[in-house]
C-alpha cells in the first residue's frame, strides 16, 4: 500500500509541474482568465513566501523546513508507523503538495499559483500542490480526531468483587 501511495503522490507532483509550466508559459503578463463567472479565475501570481504570504523572501527557510517535513512524512510512510489508509493517504497528499512547491522554490525561487476565487471572496491565490496540502491536512485531521486508536483493543474494565469496589 505504501508503494502505491508514493506511486500516486509522485504523479500528483507531475501533474502540479505540468500545471505550472502551461502557467508559466500562458499566464504571465496575461489579464486574469475567468474560468467560472464571479466564482474561479486563473490568475499569475509569483509568491516569494509560503501560505497568505507569509515569510516573504525567506525561500532558503522555507524550502528547509519543507524538506525536513517531506523526510519525517516519507520515513514514517516506508517504516510502517502509519498504517491506517487514511492516514496514509493524507500524508502522501501532504508529501505531494510539500514537494510540489519545494520544487518551485529551488529551481524558480517563487511558487507559481494561478487558482484565484477572489471573485466569490477575497482569498489569496494558490495552487494545485497547496489543494494537495490542505486536503491531505484536513483528511489527517479526520483521522486523529475520529479514527485514530479506534482499531486497538482497549481492554475490558476490572469489575468489582461481590459487594466491594475496584481500588
Amino acid at each position: 500500500m505504501t508503494a502505491i501511495v508514493l506511486i500516486v503522490s509522485a504523479l500528483l507532483v507531475l501533474a502540479d509541474q505540468l500545471i505550472k509550466l502551461w502557467v508559466l508559459a500562458a499566464l504571465p503578463g496575461a489579464p486574469s482568465v475567468t474560468l467560472i463567472p464571479g466564482l474561479l479565475q486563473l490568475t499569475y501570481v509569483e509568491n516569494r513566501g509560503a501560505a497568505f504570504g507569509i515569510f516573504q523572501g525567506r525561500v532558503g527557510l522555507l524550502s528547509i523546513v519543507t524538506l525536513a517535513v517531506i523526510a519525517v512524512a516519507v520515513w514514517l510512510l516506508v517504516s510502517g508507523k502509519i498504517r491506517h489508509k487514511l492516514a496514509m493517504w493524507s500524508v502522501g497528499l501532504i508529501v505531494a503538495g510539500g514537494l510540489g512547491n519545494l520544487i518551485d522554490r529551488i529551481f524558480r525561487a517563487f511558487v507559481v499559483d494561478y487558482l484565484d476565487v477572489s471573485p466569490l471572496f477575497h482569498f489569496p491565490v494558490f495552487n494545485f500542490a497547496d489543494c494537495c496540502v490542505v486536503v491531505g491536512t484536513i483528511l489527517l485531521a479526520v483521522w486523529l480526531l475520529f479514527l485514530e486508536g479506534r482499531d486497538k483493543k482497549v481492554p475490558p474494565a476490572p469489575e468489582a468483587p461481590e459487594g466491594g469496589s475496584v481500588e
